[in-house]
Formats: structure tokens, sequence, C-alpha cells
């Protein structure tokens, strides 16, 4: 699922594709979302982006002289389990294109779209980041790593660190393959304490003797735990792709997986942890495993591979998955994915409250402007509804 990288990486391209165009007219939602319409319209406007750990603000701002006058509109995203944005014509949306806004002339036809498969992403109106949730480890790291160190004796921190770092009041940015990858270069076990893990950060305070080029070099050589929540997202960040590069389909995605040292990779365990995610490892899983939890090892290509033994990540953005029999009777299929992980700030969410099962018929779009165009993949019966995942 996206994770913090991936909204940056989102802002990133909305704001270079976009940069350039001009859009216009009635933003157009999908008949099947649950989320709210968007009252936005004008005759000329931009389209700016900006993210913030698992968020991100898009921001609509009319032109001088646009015609109706009004003041910009922001929308603040959160994509869920495969939520994404693409720039494609006009007369060829991508399917599961949830949120459409439209270039105006003399820009070329074509629509910035979220894209959103598995259709868990939200937006809300209004541009204000969720109170709830603490700085980005990617933008914010010096007030991130003081708002973790000053809650230290938060009861969330009687937790695993590997649940610990789901929480998004602390770790605004860090998901699943994130975690695992933090907590195997330090070699932490996943299931250790996390108080016990963070409180060495307190007390370990650089030589006062150090010159500054000293200490910078050790911070390299030897970064802790909250320094590595704000470098390794930094370095997906860097390798780009993700949906978002030059390449298409799976070969957009080659740095990323060549990337991964632990996540989903052959020879490592893997246990669930209390919310029912997958925390990848080496080694031993530490005193707070759960008792009677099975590790498994990630087993070659050539092995026979279960669904627990397959990697995690959602597909690239232009996939669609195959309409399964399963799917066709209306029953959501049980993958590992999918399974229910909890729905608080605490629990990593990225679900939609009150997430329904099974079918559901389209509505009629409520939409002021022209009625949504039909497009392929846009209807409940292809993808249903999984139970609620973060």
């Amino acid at each position: 699922m996206p994770e913090g990288p991936e909204l940056h990486l989102a802002s990133r391209f909305v704001n270079e594709a976009c940069g350039g165009l001009l859009f216009g007219g009635c933003v157009e939602k999908s008949p099947i979302s649950r989320n709210p319409e968007v009252p936005f319209e004008s005759s000329a406007y931009r389209i700016s982006a900006a993210a913030r750990g698992k968020e991100l603000r898009l921001t609509l701002s009319p032109l001088p002289g646009a015609q109706p006058p009004r003041e910009p509109l922001a929308l603040v995203f959160r994509f869920g389990m495969s939520g994404s944005f693409q720039l494609a014509p006009r007369d060829a949306l991508p399917a599961h294109a949830h949120l459409r806004f439209y270039t105006a002339p003399p820009s070329p036809r074509l629509a910035l779209c979220f894209v959103d498969i598995r259709r868990f992403g939200r937006w809300d109106i209004g541009g204000e980041w969720h109170p709830g949730r603490g700085p980005c480890v990617l933008l914010e790291y010096e007030q991130f790593r003081e708002n973790v160190l000053r809650n230290i004796a938060d009861k969330a921190f009687d937790r695993p660190i590997c649940e610990a770092l789901l929480d998004q009041r602390f770790f605004n940015g860090i998901g699943n393959y994130l975690r695992a990858e933090i907590l195997y270069r330090l070699r932490i076990p996943p299931f250790e304490k996390a108080r016990t893990v963070l409180e060495a950060l307190q007390q370990h305070k650089p030589s006062p003797e150090l010159t500054l080029s000293q200490k910078i070099r050790a911070k390299v050589q030897n970064p802790d735990l909250l320094e590595l929540c704000h470098s390794v997202p930094k370095e997906v960040v860097q390798l780009g792709g993700k949906g978002y590069g030059q390449e298409s389909g799976e070969e957009d995605f080659t740095a990323f997986r060549a990337w991964l040292q632990c996540y989903g990779m052959v020879g490592m365990n893997s246990l669930r942890d209390r919310q029912g995610r997958t925390i990848w490892f080496q080694g031993d899983p530490g005193p707070l495993a759960p008792k009677g939890g099975k590790s498994r090892k990630k087993k070659s290509k050539g092995a026979p591979q279960g669904p627990e033994d397959r990697m995690e990540d959602p597909p690239p953005p232009s996939k669609v998955p195959s309409r399964t029999r399963r799917a066709r009777r209306g029953h959501p299929e049980q993958t590992t994915a999918q399974q229910p992980e909890g729905t608080s700030l605490q629990q990593d969410p990225e679900v939609p409250p009150g997430a329904e099962k099974g079918k559901r018929r389209g509505r009629p779009a409520t939409s002021a402007c022209h009625q949504p165009q039909s497009i392929k993949g846009d209807t409940a019966s292809l993808v249903p509804e999984g139970p609620a995942a973060p």
C-alpha cells in the first residue's frame, strides 16, 4: 500500500505534470465512490499538490477573471490500499478513476484522475491535515524526533516496536515495508518492546568533545532508529518510479524491488502482529512475539509458494485485477492484504469508516456538470469491496 514516499512522489508528479496545464469546468466524481462530491466549478484554474506523511493536499486555484468568481479549494487525500494519480487522455480514462479534473483549452484534452482500484482511499474537502497525525518523517524530521522522544511514556510504546512504528501519531509516513527495512538494517527484533528501543536513544548523547564534522560522520555511519525513519523513506523517493516514473507497468517498479533488502525477500521470516499485518525480519523475533505464532520463511522461486509467501506490494496503478469466479459471485477474495487490520491511527488506518462487504449498485452522479463518462471497470461488481484494511 502507498506509504510516505509514494505520497511524496505523487505530489511531485502532480506538480510536474500539471504545472503547465490549465483546467476548467466541474470536478467529476465516480457514481460508485462513497467519498463526498467536490463543489467546485471554474472556467480556468490551476492544480498544485503537497504531501505530508500519508496525506496529500491538492489545491485548485482559479485564475484572475475566471468565472464564476470563487476562492481556491483544497482537498486532502489518503490513498488507502491502492490510490494513485494518473494523467490520461480525456477520451481514454483509466479504470477506477473515482475523481476527475479536466483540462480546458488551449491545454491538450486531458484529465487528472485519482485512481483507486480497491476504493479504500478517501478525500476530504477543506485542506486541513489530519490533526491526529504527527510530524512527517520525511519533511519534518526534527519535529518528528522531538515528538517521539517527548512522548516516550505513552502507552503506545508498551507494544512491540514493529507495531509502534505503524502508529501515525508518532511515525507519520511509515508503513509495512518501511518498518521491515528499518528494523532489518539495525538488526532490531521486531517484537522487542518499543520503549526499550527508544529509551536507548534518549540516553545516547554524542561527546561534547567531538567536532561538528565528527558528529555528522558518526550519524551517517551509525544512524539510529529515528534517523533511519527519515533517511530510508528518502532513499525510496530518490529511486523514483512507483507509478510515477518514465517507465510503465512492472518496469516502473524494478529499481524499488532491487532496493528491498528484507520485505518479502527470500530467506526472511515473517509473523503476523496483533493487527494481523505481516512483519518480515531475520533472526529472533523478540520477547513480545505472539504466542503460538508460526514464523514462515520466504521460499525461493523454485519452491511452491502459498499466499503468505508472496510479496504484499500492491500492483502498479495501471494494473487491473482479474475478475475471478469469487468476485463474479460478489464475494471479496480473502488475500493477505485484505485481512482486517484495525481502523485507528494507532493501527495505520487508510480505510474509510463503515466499509461495506459484497456488491454495491452504482449511484447516479449528483454533479451539476455533464454526466460522468462511462469508464471500463468503474462498476461495483468488477472489484468487490473486501473487509476493512489499513
